[in-house]
């Protein structure tokens, strides 16, 4: 089961007087970070309202509805921000990273097991699947070539792995 709320950035500080936090995102893209209306705090998940978001030097600055001084912004220091997958609409084949830790991989022409991912890298040109079976760690990038199918619901992916990819193949 997938989770509902996913970590999206964390407090790390606050900013000015007013009441506005800086936020290290979490996400591709800390222009997607400002992007939301609504985001959830700490464990419990409490909603709290956007009323402005920016970017400042690579942070998301955020003011929240309620935080009107650095007092009360202060108090957020170090909490963790969620997201509602609801609340996004992804490309057909864009997935979240936290859904593809734990996916099968299989080839797709005979059927062998590579790995189960592990951890995503995120390299710039494209994302880079750190595969782990066994003791042996693999790493396949994430380009049309080599991923096939993705079935997120079932916890499986079937490539078509590049020549060299893997120790044992001929």
């Amino acid at each position: 089961m997938r989770k509902q709320f996913l970590e999206i950035g964390k407090i790390v500080n606050v900013h000015g007087l007013r009441g506005e936090i800086k936020v290290m995102h979490w996400c591709d893209s800390v222009e997607f970070l400002c992007e939301f209306e609504e985001l959830y705090l700490g464990e419990k998940k409490e909603k709290i309202i956007i009323e402005n978001a920016r970017i400042h030097k690579n942070m998301a600055i955020l003011k929240f509805k309620g935080i009107n001084d650095i007092d009360s912004a202060n108090l957020l220091r170090d909490s963790i921000l969620y997201m509602n997958r609801d609340d996004v609409e992804l490309d057909e084949d864009s997935h979240f990273i936290q859904d593809l830790i734990g996916v099968s991989v299989y080839d797709i022409d005979n059927g062998m097991f590579y790995g189960k991912i592990e951890e995503v890298l995120q390299t710039g040109a494209n994302d880079v699947y750190s595969l782990k079976r066994e003791n042996k760690t693999f790493l396949i990038p994430a380009i049309a070539d080599v991923i096939i199918e993705t079935d997120i619901d079932n916890d499986i992916m079937k490539i078509r792995p590049l020549k060299g990819l893997f120790d044992d193949e001929d």
